[in-house]
């Protein structure tokens, strides 16, 4: 059955809705990642969660995974043309939440230095 939309932000948050997917793809903004770089930008997340998130992304099209032959075994995720046309919206949404955190006293934390 497909699923009826009655207004288009229904279907955008659909594909990109949720507490991570945002996140992910506001990282992937920046450039190709990896999985573990990945886990480290986004502490809160459990593995299982950015697994199937990813999953999730690339199922809509809008990453992509990459697997190298290589020991140990390289993977690497990049946006789409799709993930990266939400450039804009995502950059608006970090802004906004910069101008709010300055407004609200909201600090961040940093993230912890890779091994």
């Amino acid at each position: 059955m497909t699923r009826r939309y009655y207004c288009p932000v229904e279907l955008t948050l659909d594909v990109v809705g949720g507490r991570w997917k945002p996140v992910i793809l506001a990282h992937l903004k920046e450039g190709v990642h990896r999985y573990g770089e990945l886990r480290r930008r986004m502490p809160g997340i459990s593995e299982k969660m950015l697994t199937q998130q990813l999953r999730d992304l690339e199922a809509d099209g809008l990453v992509t995974r990459e697997t190298f032959d290589e020991r140990p075994p390289r993977v690497e995720y990049r946006l789409t043309g799709d993930g990266a046309a939400l450039g804009p919206a995502l950059q608006a949404l970090y802004d906004w939440g910069e101008r709010r955190a300055k407004a609200t006293g909201v600090e961040f934390t940093p993230l912890p230095d890779a091994p």
